[in-house]
């Protein structure tokens, strides 16, 4: 009956309505292709706004610009107060949902994703790893000793949206199982780079406001064991966190982190019961129904249809919707205003040699551009020598050098670490940037040219990213994943 009702909608286009920018509803995309397809026009987007910044950071309004940065921005509850610049409350408030976001990703991944298998698991967290420690190593060697040492973990971090941007440009030249690898591998990335912050860049630590906060992570978990399933209570209790991690010294934006963890990542209905629920739904619906009824004026309609909104909220895990709500505010909103606000630098920082050729900034290129080349690709060839893991299907060591340098584009963690390693020395904290926008600039092009140079697998040009279309469906479910 329902999908008789379904193929006469079909059919007859005027009982469907469809505003202009709607054509895509009946296009069914996994998760990963819908992550990978944010992650590629943010990437775009943050490339925008970092020219734009640079741009406006070396024009007549250049002194516009920092003014703006340094407003002062206050928050006044009777006699409490929380003022913070703007600059402050971007890098510290709004990246804050960032790592939300990350946290979310990385549970999902050791979870469900390609993370949650050893064998597939292996060879992208050694890559990872061989990633953070070599960048490091090289930027020591050059800085070591000197005042400029503590930008160390400033080479460590990859741009997944902007490496996933870059690999987007060349479509199915390359594999699919090739963009998984540097996802993950971006991933675990991003989980060293929080350790690095939560560790080694927290001067102080405030003990009344650090008991607050381990009252209030309890307080997350107990949510998540009493089986809350809304958002709305543990982003209430993260929000508190936050500001109890803003008193401790410990850098408030890990709150997001923290608070995804608690975050519940099983559904209330597995398939089964879902798919019960929805065809007890469906009957009765179709019972209630009589020809010329509007659900607006039918009550037993509408009450079916919001039964129906409630059971599809419950299949799903509140780790997955929150996920999936975030990603666009993310990729559109927080990441591309924190490229506006972090990346205007003077241009002069590395368009002259003395500017460039400094331990700083040479250290961070160095770090960015050949420590990740020699670490992932390393660290992976040792791995698969070793018989420890398997390499992307249809990948060779081509694809893994072409990954490896696209690592080295650190755009936004790199500046976010290099903003807690310099805070207050403006001097260090523009030869920094420069090493960033520079090995970001380099690696993204280098990494481009070597996998368009790639060899391409006959399954690989005839595309791996099949997506299924309305009438797909219509021909036998075995179609769905």
């Amino acid at each position: 009956m329902a999908n008789n009702v379904l193929s006469k909608f079909r059919i007859r286009k005027g009982k469907v309505f469809e505003a202009p920018l709607e054509s895509a509803f009946g296009r069914l995309v996994t998760p990963f292709e819908e992550f990978i397809h944010r992650q590629s026009s943010s990437g775009v987007l943050l490339m925008i706004c970092a020219v734009v910044a640079l741009i406006i950071a070396n024009s007549p309004w250049q002194e516009a610009y920092k003014h703006v940065l340094h407003l002062p921005v206050s928050y006044n509850f009777g006699d409490w107060s929380l003022s913070m610049s703007f600059h402050h409350w971007i890098n510290d408030g709004l990246m804050a949902i960032f790592f939300l976001l990350v946290g979310l990703e990385l549970k999902r991944e050791f979870l469900v994703g390609e993370l949650s298998e050893l064998k597939h698991a292996v060879l992208p967290v050694m890559a990872a790893i061989g990633g953070m420690v070599v960048p490091a190593l090289i930027f020591y060697l050059l800085n070591g000793g000197t005042p400029s040492e503590r930008g160390w973990g400033i080479p460590m971090a990859t741009d997944i949206a902007f490496a996933v941007g870059c690999i987007a440009i060349l479509g199915n030249r390359v594999p699919r199982a090739v963009v998984t690898f540097l996802v993950a591998l971006a991933i675990v990335d991003d989980l060293g780079a929080i350790l690095v912050i939560a560790i080694w860049y927290t001067e102080s630590v405030n003990t009344t406001a650090l008991m607050a906060a381990c009252v209030l992570v309890g307080m997350l978990w107990l949510l998540k064991f009493a089986g809350v399933r809304r958002s709305a209570g543990y982003i209430f209790v993260g929000i508190l966190l936050w500001y109890a991690l803003y008193k401790t010294g410990v850098h408030a934006t890990l709150a997001g982190v923290i608070t995804a963890m608690a975050i519940p990542a099983k559904p209330k209905y597995d398939p089964v019961a879902f798919s019960t629920f929805v065809k007890d739904i469906i009957r009765s619906f179709d019972r209630c129904f009589r020809p010329g009824d509007k659900i607006i004026a039918n009550d037993a309609l509408r009450a079916r249809v919001t039964a129906l909104d409630n059971g599809i909220h419950l299949v799903q895990s509140p780790l997955q919707r929150m996920e999936t709500r975030l990603h666009t505010p993310v990729a559109f909103v927080v990441v591309p205003i924190f490229a506006l606000a972090n990346a205007g630098i003077p241009v002069d920082s590395f368009t002259s040699a003395a500017a460039v050729f400094n331990p700083l900034t040479l250290g961070v290129i160095c770090g960015l551009v050949f420590g990740k080349l020699i670490g992932i690709v390393g660290a992976t060839w040792i791995g698969w020598k070793l018989g420890w893991g398997e390499l992307p299907k249809s990948s060779t060591f081509h694809h893994i050098i072409g990954v490896a340098l696209l690592g080295g584009i650190g755009f936004t963690m790199s500046i976010f670490i290099a903003e807690l390693a310099f805070a207050g020395q403006n001097e260090l904290l523009i030869q920094a940037k420069a090493g960033v926008l520079l090995a970001s600039l380099i690696a993204g092009v280098s990494g481009f040219l070597i996998l368009r140079r790639a060899p391409i697998e006959e399954s690989t040009q005839t595309g791996d990213h099949h997506v299924e279309k309305p009438e797909d469906v219509q021909q036998g479910e075995k179609k769905l994943p």
